[in-house]
């Protein structure tokens, strides 16, 4: 038992954010945001006068992270220009789909640029406070293929939510329209072992929430319950609360452990 302990705690000293190649998927259309964002990709609609992918650049740089990945689709070429190819300490590269290929699709793509095992993967349309760092400590406290964020929610109902056992392996995906209460569901940010990326259909449309994630029930899929406050812009209504998310926030990803924290065992 001491020995498997010293051998954990070695594990956990050698693996750190900068060493993993982080993904953020920015391809998104953006239907349900046209009527009040036209002009640009959902990923660079503008909260408190800044493109919301920019708060989730922060949080990464804060964190200790250096290379990113943006998997663009939709206007791709605006957060080029936009950002090019640095952004505070963080290298940036791009991945652009020729046409829409779903999240899963999206990652499959940008495979050959991910040179970290395992890599973080994170939805470009939403953010959760959480401390990436013990994130990834955490994901190897034990040998997990993959694990799922979760936020705390009061109500699930347009989420639907993520059934976690004891050890914190999720045993199920409860779809939306089944969903009511208050629950965990999924925060959009994902450790992921690089090899189970290639079973990912190359050139396809494919869903990382609806195909992959639930084939690895069973399979060493874990959550991480994070007490962090979380928001999306996926609709008019969670976008025009953005602004109020972050003016209360203070853009301070991890201060005395106030808007992190984890729950797991």
């Amino acid at each position: 038992m001491e020995k498997m302990k010293a051998q954990r705690g070695k594990r956990r000293k050698t693996v750190k954010l900068s060493d993993i190649t982080a993904v953020i998927l920015a391809g998104g259309l953006g239907t349900r945001l046209r009527p009040v964002l036209s002009d640009r990709p959902k990923v660079l609609a503008e909260v408190l006068g800044r493109p919301f992918l920019t708060y989730l650049l922060d949080q990464l740089s804060y964190a200790g992270a250096r290379k990113v990945i943006l998997c663009t689709g939709y206007m791709g070429d605006r957060l080029q220009e936009v950002y090019g190819d640095t952004y505070k300490s963080l290298h940036l590269l791009y991945s652009q789909e020729d046409e829409p290929l779903g999240t899963g699709g999206a990652l499959r793509l940008a495979l050959p640029l991910i040179k970290s095992n395992p890599v973080l993967v994170m939805n470009g349309d939403s953010y959760i406070h959480a401390d990436l760092n013990s994130y990834v400590d955490w994901f190897f406290h034990i040998d997990r293929n993959a694990s799922v964020l979760l936020a705390k929610m009061p109500d699930t109902s347009r989420y639907g939510t993520v059934k976690v056992k004891k050890d914190k392996s999720v045993s199920a995906f409860e779809e939306k329209e089944k969903a009511k209460g208050a629950g965990w569901i999924n925060a959009g940010v994902y450790l992921v072992k690089t090899s189970l990326l290639k079973s990912i259909p190359s050139g396809k449309a494919f869903s990382l929430e609806r195909e992959f994630f639930p084939s690895l029930v069973g399979n060493g899929l874990f959550g991480y319950q994070c007490k962090g406050r979380f928001i999306d812009i996926g609709t008019p209504e969670s976008y025009i609360k953005a602004e109020k998310f972050f003016g209360e926030s203070k853009m301070k990803v991890v201060e005395n452990n106030a808007y992190g924290g984890s729950e797991d065992l």
